[in-house]
């Protein structure tokens, strides 16, 4: 079952040693019973190794970091899915989605680790029980991007859980990301030199927080960001709901 799921993700503009906050993080976090999501950046056998500890599950992105685990599992799947994946114990689940003039269908296998004989260093990925393979179709008006992701995972065999918790992870990313670009104009901003790009998208996201967490007044964030540019009142509003938490 599903309990909830977190996110840990870090966007370029912060330009820090990310691996090494994510075990603080965790330390400070009490993630019992929850799902940890992850990139590649924190795919680490240290990392998901705490997260054990720490009671909680994982489902974290295989990619080119890992070359050889890499390798052994897109060769494994590539392989299984031309013999149509015949005689494995695989979950399946697929779904259709439509949002912002895209339709996306995503296909999620979830096989066991034992399918694929035995993992590269296999013991240094405390408690793994899955792999999850997810294939991506997005198609808009003029184009059609396709794409192949691997990750490890401590879940059970079950596709519909393991592609669930992928698809929040990126929900995640993907509504900020928008927000960012339509309400706050972001991809428009032509600052580019130094530290400001990294400052500014710093100063947005906090931006972004502080809106969301005002709930007095119910209209949209564009319409908010404009009452508190024209009313001190409702700013320093929006300024104590961002500290009190």
């Amino acid at each position: 079952m599903l309990i909830s799921t977190v996110n840990f993700q870090f966007d370029v503009f912060a330009k820090v040693r990310c691996t090494p906050a994510i075990p603080a993080l965790l330390e400070l976090i009490d993630v019992t019973g929850a799902i940890i999501t992850m990139d590649a950046m924190g795919t680490q056998t240290e990392i998901v190794r705490l997260i054990r500890q720490k009671k909680a599950d994982y489902v974290v992105t295989l990619k080119k970091n890992h070359p050889t685990l890499y390798k052994q599992v897109k060769t494994w799947f590539e392989t299984a899915r031309a013999n149509q994946l015949d005689g494995i114990e695989v979950s399946e689940d697929s779904r259709t989605e439509k949002a912002h003039q895209r339709v996306e269908t995503r296909k999620v296998w979830a096989v066991p680790v034992a399918a694929l004989g035995r993992l590269y260093k296999q013991e240094d990925w405390a408690d793994i029980q899955t792999i999850v393979i997810v294939e991506r179709f997005r198609y808009l008006w003029n184009t059609t991007t396709h794409e192949v992701q691997f990750y490890l995972s401590s879940l059970p065999v079950d596709a519909p859980v393991n592609g669930r918790a992928i698809r929040q992870h990126w929900s995640i990313e993907n509504q900020e990301h928008w927000i960012l670009d339509v309400t706050f104009n972001e991809d428009r901003c032509r600052i580019r030199s130094l530290n400001s790009p990294r400052n500014l998208a710093a100063i947005r996201r906090m931006s972004l927080n502080a809106v969301n967490q005002e709930t007095t007044l119910k209209r949209s964030l564009r319409q908010k960001r404009k009452l508190a540019a024209m009313n001190d009142e409702y700013m320093m509003l929006l300024l104590k709901s961002f500290c009190q938490d």
